[in-house]
């Protein structure tokens, strides 16, 4: 079956990748991490670049031809009625994916980076449309996954495919869920050594603002103390 894709003979660069923003040890350790296995769960603090690290190595992979795709989901936290917003499906998830965008403008050209989105290799897709769906040959993203539930975690599992690899995103501190028992996230962090092709790593170091280590130390110790 011919490729719906056009323009496929432009994703790859002429030369070498070379991003504009160079991983620390601790994300490069994790983009090992990711390459190695089919499953990858990357937890950490806000500002520690879990969403950097997943978006490095699917543009590192499908440049290289590695995948095919990249798929990228992020739960709304609105049990996934996105039908009030206008404009099309693309439209309506913006909000959402928006920091996802902004990661890859980060780490590529912004030229290319469109063109990639305008020749369909990257697709968005709301929790609400992943059922029925296998992903094949793609690098599937679950960001701010820390909000997703248990249901919803079980049906994105099964949708990974031959040949794919999925990182799943998150951060319990920043669980925006009406019930924060309900998160998938957190049974996915207690797989570690459990199964086969899976891995959990933790990023620690902050590579924002160096003010936003001491205000989330200060806003958890009184959290901790009331």
């Amino acid at each position: 079956m011919k490729s719906t894709k056009p323009n496929s003979h432009k994703r790859a660069p002429k030369n070498p990748i070379k991003f504009q923003l160079s991983l620390n040890e601790e994300q490069k350790e994790a983009k090992r991490l990711i390459l190695a296995n089919a499953i990858t769960v990357i937890k950490g603090k806000a500002g520690s670049g879990k969403t950097l690290v997943a978006c490095q190595a699917a543009l590192d992979m499908l440049f290289t031809r590695q995948v095919d795709s990249i798929i990228i989901t992020r739960p709304t936290v609105s049990k996934e009625d996105i039908g009030f917003l206008p404009g099309s499906l693309a439209e309506k998830m913006d909000p959402w994916v928006s920091p996802i965008y902004a990661n890859m403008y980060n780490l590529y050209r912004r030229d290319k980076v469109d063109q990639i989105i305008a020749d369909n290799f990257v697709e968005i897709v709301p929790l609400s449309f992943m059922r029925g769906r296998t992903f094949l040959n793609a690098f599937i993203i679950v960001d701010e996954a820390q909000n997703v539930t248990n249901d919803q975690m079980e049906m994105i599992l099964s949708r990974i495919g031959i040949n794919s690899k999925m990182v799943i995103c998150g951060d319990l501190r920043q669980n925006d869920l009406k019930m924060q028992s309900q998160s998938g996230f957190d049974f996915l962090c207690k797989l570690q050594g459990k199964v086969k092709d899976f891995e959990v790593i933790e990023l620690l170091k902050n590579h924002r603002h160096p003010i936003v280590d001491e205000i989330l130390r200060e806003y958890n110790d009184v959290l901790d103390n009331s």
